[in-house]
């Protein structure tokens, strides 16, 4: 069987984004890595800040933004517009030819409206389908597709989709094609055994020490979400994936985190 060229799949959060600084080091260093590679990115603070410079009241449920009809018209705004363009431009600028996505850009994504239980999330999607064909020409022509974190229902509907999410998802979709890498890239060097010590970083979880590390109630609550979309991805043919600082895609002596299902 012939061997699968690598896919990186590469997911940065609110924190590059929000720093201008962070963000350009970041893309530089998108631009170097070699063969296919997918970026996704989230949303930062910066929806929040024009929802009050708007007056728009931002309603939060256990830290999960409530997506209402005039929230989700901001976000597509921001995260598809202002943030996206800013990242495709500064690619093109370091001669990494890119192009911009929501899931409905080429039906590539498609989710469903999370059902209303005890809370009503508004227009959150959440992934039921990933169409790899069109990311395939442009990957195939050396061409870098760049997702920000809206979906599409198929039937004129966007929805606002954790971004984590969409990264784990289209991991899994290339994962017959390709041999694929998923870098979760945040402030932080990996997954900390201490939240208070920057430097101490569990460079490997396996499967049965994620459970270990839960059960010793070791791991902080709010990479719970992030950990569990690390682990669907490995337990569908995902080959690899690694949290950490950006420095993780290129530097060999980076320390990150390494998951792994064994």
């Amino acid at each position: 069987m012939d061997k699968k060229n690598t896919l990186k799949i590469i997911k940065i959060g609110g924190n590059v984004i929000d720093d201008a600084q962070a963000l350009s080091s970041f893309l530089y260093i998108f631009s170097l890595i070699e063969g296919p590679k997918i970026l996704v990115h989230g949303g930062g603070k910066s929806a929040t800040a024009l929802a009050e410079q708007t007056g728009l009241e931002v309603k939060m449920i256990d830290g999960r933004r409530i997506t209402d009809a005039a929230t989700l018209e901001l976000i597509t705004m921001v995260y598809a517009g202002k943030i996206n363009k800013t990242i495709i431009a500064q690619l093109q600028a370091l001669d990494c030819n890119a192009v911009g996505f929501t899931g409905a850009d080429g039906n590539t994504i498609t989710s469903e409206k999370r059902p209303v239980s005890t809370i009503d999330y508004g227009f959150v999607g959440d992934v039921k389908l990933v169409e790899t064909s069109t990311l395939e020409l442009l990957l195939n022509n050396n061409i870098s597709p760049v997702f920000c974190a809206i979906t599409h229902d198929k039937n004129g509907q966007l929805l606002n989709t954790n971004a984590d999410t969409i990264a784990s998802e289209l991991a899994i979709a290339f994962a017959a094609q390709f041999e694929v890498e998923l870098y979760y890239c945040f402030e932080k060097k990996g997954v900390l055994k201490d939240v208070n010590d920057d430097n101490s970083v569990i460079q490997t979880i396996t499967k049965s020490s994620y459970k270990k590390l839960l059960d010793a109630q070791l791991i902080f609550s709010g990479m719970l979400p992030k950990l569990n979309n690390c682990f669907h991805a490995l337990d569908h043919e995902v080959s690899k994936v690694c949290i950490g600082t950006p420095e993780m895609l290129l530097d060999s002596k980076a320390i990150f985190t390494t998951l792994t299902i064994q």
